[in-house]
């Protein structure tokens, strides 16, 4: 539900609780999240398709750099130092609630008719019932950040947009809705690159990957009811919560 509905994939919730409550191992709870997350991704695509959400053009420019940072993490998986990786996430994460708990209000939101260049696009705004525009801003930033957040994804099982959708809304221009829109679409093909590395090495088990996804199809039903209705603010503040819950859990991990 809160994939679909923050653009996030499931994997932050799910990783734990298979490696924690069902005692899987990390490697293998990791590898089964990935399938998961192409799940929510066909699932978040094909919804918001005809909305004019997705950002096709912003999110294949940055999707180049997520791939071959989730197939680097898919290479390198055996040769990573775990607790170093959740201490640099970890820091991250909170960082990333800090701007956007400062940011509540602020929407990047311009009139339609103003032209949104190369990379920006126009969509209709729930809340102001109009279309409006937006511009993209800070490219790089955008482009190093999907890298990197390709390749946590790749390591730990977890939906990539959890560093995406609040870098893209607070810090490159992109309204909240159509980041979260555009990170569904992108962690599907990010979790592709390095999930087949990871079934090769037999970390996907096929009963549990199976009943996982059939739940995340369910779930994700519910995550687009709630929002149609909710307002802007709220989700970034559920951004916010999840993001520092993410955060603790990373820094307590050994």
């Amino acid at each position: 539900m809160l994939g679909a509905l923050l653009g996030l994939g499931g994997g932050v919730f799910l990783v734990p609780f298979l490696n924690i409550v069902l005692g899987l191992p990390f490697k293998v709870a990791g590898a089964i999240s990935l399938m998961t997350v192409i799940a929510t991704s066909s699932a978040v695509s094909a919804k918001t398709a005809g909305r004019n959400l997705i950002n096709l053009r912003l999110g294949m420019l940055l999707e180049v750099a997520s791939a071959a940072g989730g197939l680097l993490a898919g290479i390198t998986l055996s040769r990573l130092s775990e607790s170093v990786l959740y201490k640099f996430f970890a820091i991250l994460t909170a960082a990333i609630a800090g701007l956007m708990l400062l940011r509540l209000d602020r929407r990047n939101i311009l009139d339609a008719s103003v032209d949104p260049g190369p990379l920006g696009a126009r969509c209709f705004d729930e809340e102001t019932g109009r279309e409006v525009s937006y511009r993209v801003k800070r490219l790089p930033l955008a482009m190093s950040v999907s890298g990197f957040a390709g390749y946590v994804s790749g390591a730990l099982g977890i939906g990539g947009g959890i560093l995406k959708v609040p870098v893209l809304n607070v810090s490159c221009g992109v309204p909240m809705r159509a980041a979260a829109a555009t990170s569904g679409l992108m962690i599907g093909v990010t979790a592709v690159s390095s999930v087949t590395i990871h079934y090769a090495n037999g970390y996907i088990l096929p009963g549990y990957a199976a009943s996982a996804v059939l739940g995340v199809l369910l779930g994700s039903q519910a995550g687009f009811w709630f929002g149609n209705k909710a307002r802007v603010r709220w989700l970034k503040m559920l951004m916010a919560g999840i993001l520092l819950a993410v955060s603790v859990s990373y820094f307590l991990k050994r």
